[in-house]
């Protein structure tokens, strides 16, 4: 019987960078029925250039003007041909057995309303130096009991951690174009509830870069993304009800407004006030968000909005040291690579 064909899917924007190695971990796949696509969606760089560098027959390389991430995973769908779809970002990375071990695991469920995960760790440069650290969600679990564990305690799987089927990819619908941040989120919700559950293959492994304020789920201080990111939260709330609306589905859904809170307050008192609304019809209370302990003394003098500026500058400071950093003991490592 020949295999089942998988669709290898990278949405890219800007991506010159990295796009090369990405493309590489998808050739690379050990599974042997594969087609990989690539959607260059109106990139201001040589992302173009470099995907078309390795178009073949089982590389298709399309372009598009700009229209957000949403819209170009929808575009890669409706090319795609693959009876299963793995979704994979164009700075990130699959480890060579992902997608055959996922593959096994298909043929042991005998359902094709099963959706796989894998374990995953952040990387910057070096992937190797990627730590792989198990949370509840490392589990096989019902939709149900994911979702709730999801919120309950802050946790979240990434997007190519997911190997999922043309049929449950159909009845899950395409993507919330309207969507600016977390639209994986909302949209791996629809899956999750479309599933007859969640299959963990701990093999399978995904390397997820670490790219500071340029990715795409960063939020800052648009408005715009403010706007966008909350009525993904409402609709997210709003699956997770259409499951359950005990005590337990209600409290869970009172927390994920409390984590995401510290992004709207104090900019978006608006928001603010509706997600409190929200919290008080849930049966809960929304408190406001706290600060390190380094910056209370700003907060006390200059106020919350100072110090909250202070915290993000000092982390983002700390992030592009670790990223320089590793840039350089990257590049050390392939001079030596190339003396040898």
């Amino acid at each position: 019987m020949m295999p089942s064909l998988v669709s290898i899917l990278i949405p890219a924007y800007n991506a010159e960078a990295w796009l090369a190695d990405t493309i590489k971990s998808a050739l690379a796949q050990t599974w042997p029925r594969k087609e990989i696509i690539i959607v260059n969606d109106g990139s201001k760089d040589a992302t173009l250039a470099v995907a078309q560098k390795f178009a073949t027959a089982n590389v298709q390389v399309a372009t598009q003007p700009n229209q957000g991430a949403a819209a170009t995973r929808n575009k890669l769908a409706s090319l795609a041909q693959g009876d299963y779809l793995q979704w994979l970002d164009a700075d990130d990375l699959l480890s060579p057995d992902k997608v055959s071990r996922q593959m096994a695991a298909t043929e042991q469920s005998g359902s094709r309303r099963t959706l796989f995960s894998s374990g995953w760790a952040h990387f910057i440069f070096r992937p190797h130096k990627a730590r792989f650290v198990p949370t509840l969600l490392w589990e096989n679990l019902t939709p149900l009991e994911w979702m709730l564990r999801k919120w309950e305690n802050n946790l979240h799987m990434q997007t190519a951690t997911w190997l999922v089927s043309r049929e449950l990819t159909e009845a899950a619908g395409p993507w919330n174009t309207r969507l600016l941040g977390d639209d994986d989120g909302e949209y791996f919700s629809r899956v999750i509830m479309a599933s007859d559950g969640v299959r963990f293959v701990p093999e399978a492994k995904v390397y997820y870069r670490i790219s500071g304020s340029n990715r795409l789920s960063y939020i800052g201080s648009s408005n715009q993304k403010m706007d966008a990111q909350f009525v993904g939260m409402k609709m997210q709330i709003g699956y997770l009800r259409s499951m359950s609306d005990d005590v337990r589905a209600r409290a869970a859904c009172v927390n994920y407004l409390q984590t995401w809170l510290v992004h709207f307050f104090p900019n978006r008192m608006d928001i603010v006030e509706q997600a409190r609304l929200l919290a008080t019809e849930l049966g809960g209370e929304l408190h406001a968000p706290k600060l390190s302990w380094k910056y209370l003394w700003i907060q006390k003098t200059l106020g919350w909005n100072m110090a909250r500026q202070a915290q993000t500058s000092y982390n983002t400071r700390k992030a592009d040291v670790l990223r320089t950093w590793d840039k350089v003991m990257f590049q050390l490592q392939g001079t030596r690579a190339n003396r040898n």
